[in-house]
């Protein structure tokens, strides 16, 4: 199978289409070398991996896995603005070095060249410092997190607003409370790789200590989302390899190709389902 679009995240789909044929050897073709090294660190957890290669001009060669974020230096963001986003009722979320402002997993701010822009996505940034440039970066987040509360909730009529990053809402949900998981504590975890935008859906992990004192890794989805497993193996190898792995998502999104991907993990994932009305947690 060739991986093109979004090649990172063409593994998941690759061993469902792989299953429902009766393949019994799988080959994934990446033309990126990142792409490739990604794959191949995540079809290293499954107990039957695929073959991962390497198209280079006319010529295959075995992937590389890439490593993984624990594998290399730490990342760090400057937190200085942590305060202000937390006083103005928003959460402050560390990804891949960059400060985050979410409310209810929705990205309403980020520290940029440091300095905190206020919007929802970059063209909403954008757009914010044009029109509301001279105004205070607190005055402007506090107005961002009030508009995004009052139509981010449950019986809200459709809007963009609560239609995005479903399973970031889910997330925070989670991490406000953990028992729904049988977590005593979790907080939010990068995912391995960058998202591409607010309009695409990604699996969103977070790490932290089970019922019984061991460290779990959560990763929540909403939707039918084949990579979500090899999307959360990748998590756990990123926080630690010996974490009880536990994916999260709605009860009407529990499906079985999700179940066996789950299972055929060389340490298997657990599945949770959380009730139709979660958002009311």
């Amino acid at each position: 199978m060739l991986a093109e679009e979004r090649p990172e995240r063409a593994l998941g789909g690759a061993l469902v289409w792989a299953t429902r044929a009766g393949v019994e050897e799988l080959h994934v073709l990446a033309g990126s070398e990142e792409a490739a090294g990604v794959l191949a660190r995540r079809a290293a957890a499954f107990r039957r991996p695929p073959q991962v290669w390497l198209i280079e001009g006319a010529t295959l060669s075995p992937a590389v896995p890439a490593p993984s974020l624990a594998d290399g230096e730490p990342v760090a963001a400057d937190d200085s603005f942590a305060a202000m986003v937390r006083a103005a009722g928003a959460d402050a979320v560390v990804e891949h070095g960059v400060l985050i402002a979410e409310v209810l997993g929705l990205e309403v701010g980020r520290v940029v060249d440091g300095r905190l822009d206020v919007g929802v996505g970059k063209h909403d940034r954008e757009a914010q410092r044009l029109v509301h440039g001279d105004r205070p970066p607190e005055e402007s987040l506090r107005a961002a997190v009030a508009a995004v509360r009052d139509v981010r909730r449950p019986g809200a009529p459709a809007h963009e607003i609560n239609q995005l990053a479903q399973e970031r809402w889910l997330r925070s949900v989670v991490m406000a409370r953990p028992e729904l998981v049988g977590a005593v504590s979790l907080s939010p975890l990068p995912a391995p790789v960058p998202r591409d935008g607010l309009r695409t859906p990604a699996p969103a992990p977070a790490a932290g200590v089970d019922a019984e004192g061991r460290p779990v890794v959560v990763v929540c989805s909403t939707g039918i989302d084949v990579d979500l497993v090899p999307t959360a193996a990748d998590a756990r190898l990123s926080r630690d390899p010996a974490a009880r792995l536990v994916l999260v998502v709605p009860e009407a999104d529990d499906h079985p190709v999700t179940r066996d991907l789950a299972a055929a993990l060389a340490d298997p994932a657990e599945v949770v389902t959380v009730p139709g009305d979660w958002r009311r947690a």
